[in-house]
């Protein structure tokens, strides 16, 4: 699949995500751990800003997006909240920081997408000041070995429909990245894991 027709696929569902942002399954699991957000932030595929109520109000947030769609969104539910943001349209696989850009790096259910999520992840380590937080919540495979060989079934379909993959392996992925593991946690069949790592 094409980065641009990924990019159709995420503008098109931007409007069924904003229906999401007043009830959403997930809601107690962000608060669990974007709370813990500090200083500088950065947010890769922010997508339409689900995270936003659970930010502290003194963080300064640059959030990118590749999706047009999914940023303009984020933008205009920003002026809900106090903190500062900005806001830039760019694909998190090719934009360049300067290293020790961040305080913290949050992500969110967006490793299920990127050609590269490993690649992904030491970027973010790079960006990310020393001792600074890596904080992510993505979906993958579970820890349920009849779940995760549906998760692998399906996967191929999920992937052309919505442009997500069900059957990466979170855990593993963060694993072999340079980021050091400081806690993880795992709920909903453990498909849904929550880590919160540094660079090491």
């Amino acid at each position: 699949m094409t980065k641009q027709s990924m990019i159709r696929k995420f503008d098109r569902q931007a409007k069924s995500y904003e229906k999401r942002r007043s009830s959403d399954k997930t809601f107690e699991y962000r608060e669990k751990i974007f709370s813990m957000a500090e200083g500088r932030v950065l947010e890769s595929a922010i997508g339409v800003g689900m995270n936003y109520p659970f930010y502290p109000d003194d963080i300064e947030l640059t959030g990118i997006d590749f999706s047009a769609e999914m940023l303009e969104s984020a933008k205009a539910a920003s002026g809900n909240y106090r903190f500062e943001a900005t806001f830039i349209q760019v694909d998190t696989e090719s934009v360049e920081f300067e290293e020790n850009s961040f305080d913290t790096v949050v992500s969110s259910l967006s490793l299920c997408a990127y050609q590269n999520p490993g690649a992904v992840l030491d970027q973010f380590q790079k960006w990310c000041r020393t001792g600074g937080k890596i904080l992510l919540m993505e979906h993958g495979l579970s820890s349920s070995r009849l779940l995760a060989s549906f998760q692998k079934l399906i996967d191929p379909l999920v992937l052309k429909i919505v442009g997500c993959h069900q059957k990466r392996d979170i855990k593993k992925l963060v694993r072999d990245s340079n980021l050091k593991i400081i806690k993880e946690e795992r709920y909903m069949a453990g498909c849904l894991y929550l880590i919160h790592a540094e660079g090491e």
